[in-house]
């Protein structure tokens, strides 16, 4: 029977699986319930292999294992677990009920649940990151290069307190984000990578692996590297929770540069700015009630995505603290921590959509800096003057503009006038006159930081794709 996605509870599995259903089909592979059996089925093989390895069990255990979890379903576990109400009993009663008599007993042998849950997560998380997360993100870095590069020649009135401040160019504004994003790719790879699992059983001192083996640590790892982890340096019953912490602080961190972009670019489509626009199809509506209307609807979404999300890192800290050995109070929260994955890579593919067609107004840029552009000089007028001797130079630029705009009159008009500033104005260079004549030539070094920064991220995205081949 083919599911009724508009009978689920969460937006993920109906809105945005509507909206995109093949990200959502491959954010399932990893995240879904039965992702999540499935990876614990996984962690369940890993451990028989090494029994058997070590001669402690059947040879062929570890093949009928194997077998067995192929066939396992997630309704199979779940109508189990109605039985036992314990979720890896069920799945252990699951596994042996489709091996021989003589591998039953060497199923979960030494392992308590925590040591699968733990282990499985880490596992689905890191394969998520590998798969979906990075490829997401690096595609949406590379696109803001691009436009960064484009752009960096493109003038625009920097802005900050939402008031014309100085100049910069477009590109120079786009690539803040190059870099902001560039160091959180590396956050979320460094910390999924370090993403751990663990062996060491009810307590993490090795009690029950110890009554078989003189080296349960070395056990550990063997299991471990099964599926491809590093044991937690020290365990409870629980992985040591800061390595999951750091994952989760990775993605957080990450939404909000996202956000931050975002938000940037619904303001540059305020009417009265003009600067960028979305892309708008021809039969896409605006407004319920004003045609007229082309809202920034993209960008907003993603902020809005954002604002769900970003709480939650708060539960993630409460989720560090576990009484004594263990306790079950992370066990609910932590089942969420799929959805926030999942919206940072749908965050990622939105802001990718919208900037492939993102349109640049850079007349109405133009027309915006000249609006205030003689007001500009005022920051290097001051900073020139101080620097040629004047006594108080920044008071006398302050009173300056304020007559500008008193008496109606442009501020380079004043100081070509002034006789006071006459003796220092003589001091200046033909190239800091220049700026303030022509203050669309006081960018400093943006034009310059747009191609080293593109540079250096471009290079360390092309070094991480050839390691990554």
């Amino acid at each position: 029977m083919q599911r009724d996605i508009f009978a689920n509870l969460s937006p993920l599995d109906h809105r945005y699986y509507l909206s995109d259903p093949k990200l959502a089909e491959e954010l399932s592979t990893y995240l879904s319930e039965g992702a999540l059996i499935r990876y614990q089925l996984e962690v369940e093989a890993a451990l028989v292999k090494v029994l058997a390895r070590r001669g402690l069990c059947p040879e062929e255990a570890a093949e009928q294992v194997q077998k067995a979890i192929e066939q396992i379903t997630p309704e199979e576990v779940y109508a189990e677990e109605e039985k036992t109400r314990h979720n890896i009993r069920a799945l252990v009663n699951c596994i042996r009920a489709r091996v021989a008599d003589d591998v039953k007993p060497f199923i979960h042998l030494a392992a308590t649940s925590m040591d699968i849950v733990d282990t499985a997560n880490s596992i689905r998380f890191r394969e998520a990151t590998e798969k979906v997360v990075l490829p997401a993100l690096v595609e949406l870095e590379r696109l803001l290069i691009e436009i960064a590069r484009r752009e960096k020649n493109t003038l625009q009135m920097g802005r900050t307190h939402g008031q014309h401040a100085v100049p910069i160019t477009f590109g120079f504004a786009v690539v803040q984000y190059v870099s902001r994003l560039g160091e959180r790719i590396k956050l979320v790879e460094k910390t999924a990578r370090n993403l751990r699992g663990k062996f060491a059983g009810a307590v993490g001192a090795y009690n029950a692996s110890s009554l078989f083996f003189d080296d349960p640590e070395t056990f550990e790892k063997e299991v471990l590297e099964e599926v491809g982890l590093l044991p937690s340096e020290t365990s409870t019953q629980v992985v040591q929770p800061e390595y999951l912490t750091d994952f989760i602080h990775a993605i957080t961190s990450t939404f909000g540069v996202l956000a931050n972009l975002a938000d940037d670019f619904r303001h540059l489509q305020r009417t009265e700015i003009s600067e960028v626009g979305e892309y708008f199809a021809k039969d896409q509506v605006g407004s319920s009630t004003m045609p007229h209307k082309r809202n920034p609807w993209n960008f907003e979404h993603v902020k809005s995505l954002w604002k769900e999300f970003a709480p939650r890192i708060i539960t993630m800290y409460m989720d560090q603290i576990s009484e004594h050995q263990r306790d079950l109070t992370n066990s609910a929260s932590q089942r969420f921590l799929v959805e926030m994955v999942a919206g940072l890579v749908l965050a990622a593919k939105r802001l990718t959509k919208v900037f492939g067609k993102l349109a640049v107004d850079r007349k109405r840029m133009r027309e915006n800096f000249e609006s205030t552009s003689q007001m500009v000089i005022a920051e290097p007028l001051y900073i020139l003057l101080a620097t040629a001797g004047h006594p108080d130079a920044h008071e006398c630029v302050r009173k300056l503009t304020l007559k500008a705009e008193q008496e109606g009159k442009q501020l380079p008009e004043l100081v070509a006038s002034s006789e006071e500033l006459e003796p220092y104005l003589s001091k200046l260079t033909a190239q800091q006159k220049e700026i303030l004549i022509s203050p669309e030539t006081y960018l400093g070094a943006s034009v310059r930081k747009v191609e080293t920064i593109c540079q250096r991220w471009e290079q360390y995205l092309d070094q991480r794709g050839e390691e990554n081949a």
